[in-house]
């Protein structure tokens, strides 16, 4: 039974996937974490993630960008290249200071080589680019934090792969707005990415939510995966997991309403929007 067939039957019946699924990762035995998903709306270019604005939500595609707008659907602008000509593949966004910032790579290709690109976010005319030239790692991913960047280069295990280093040389680099390494980096937890490297991927998208707790996901699993900083140490703490309708890939939470989160689903070209809750409150950095 695939997954779409598994949600009409529990529809029928007046369930949820949330509400069936148990989670592999739990916070002291329990989960108290939760999704409800609130709308649908359809994005072409919805690919691989979403960024979000109070009014607009900013579909990305591999090398293809749609702007939505948040109260009808409609989309208001489009920006779109060849494949390669210059960009190949688009991840995750970021909206921050009026602009719209995108991670990209040349994935599936090796060596890999890493660049943040910039659009205006009102006409999604491209004004910048910042490239980091070869890289440890494909850039998937990247969140502000404390006025720094936090920037995720993955690793995969099959297609896309460097030979000699898998999943588990995924890692999280912080840099200051310069794009400067600051010295800071993080791993991850060991049994998440053995979870995610089963089909030969790693971590494509994380977001920090309210109370700090960082959100990631894998490549088409249906679920959040929650992590805090480590008061010592290098590796992120897995604590917790959350069900969700999207299948992975990059998300964004909303900007005004705390809890709600915009995710894709890559392969209708939808974006969800939903909702998390749980224990909010962070007492650890």
């Amino acid at each position: 039974m695939n997954l779409e067939t598994m949600k009409r039957l529990l529809a029928l019946l007046g369930l949820t996937l949330a509400a069936v699924v148990p989670p592999t990762k739990a916070v002291e035995g329990t989960n108290p974490w939760r999704f409800e998903e609130l709308s649908r709306r359809p994005a072409v270019e919805a690919r691989q993630g979403v960024a979000a604005t109070a009014d607009a939500l900013y579909a990305i595609g591999n090398h293809e960008l749609g702007k939505y707008d948040r109260a009808t659907g409609r989309r208001l602008a489009r920006w779109e290249c060849p494949e390669g000509d210059p960009l190949t593949h688009l991840n995750a966004g970021v909206v921050h200071q009026g602009r719209l910032y995108c991670a990209h790579s040349n994935y599936p290709g090796v060596p890999m080589f890493s660049s943040v690109e910039i659009w205006d976010t009102v006409t999604l005319r491209h004004v910048g680019s910042h490239s980091f030239g070869r890289t440890d790692g494909s850039l998937t991913w990247f969140v502000r934090r404390n006025d720094r960047w936090l920037a995720c280069f993955v690793h995969y295990a099959k297609r896309g792969g460097e030979p000699g280093r898998g999943p588990e040389w995924t890692r999280l680099v912080e840099y200051d707005d310069a794009w400067r390494p600051t010295g800071a980096g993080w791993v991850f937890p060991p049994d998440l990415v053995a979870r995610l490297a089963s089909r030969g991927y790693s971590i494509s998208g994380g977001a920090l939510g309210p109370g700090g707790h960082l959100f990631v996901t894998g490549h088409d699993e249906p679920e959040f995966y929650i992590l805090k900083f480590p008061e010592a140490g290098p590796a992120l703490r897995w604590v917790g997991t959350v069900p969700m309708t999207g299948e992975g890939q990059a998300f964004a939470w909303d900007p005004v309403e705390p809890g709600v989160v915009h995710l894709i689903l890559k392969r209708t070209r939808e974006i969800i929007t939903g909702r998390v809750t749980g224990p909010w409150t962070e007492t650890k950095p």
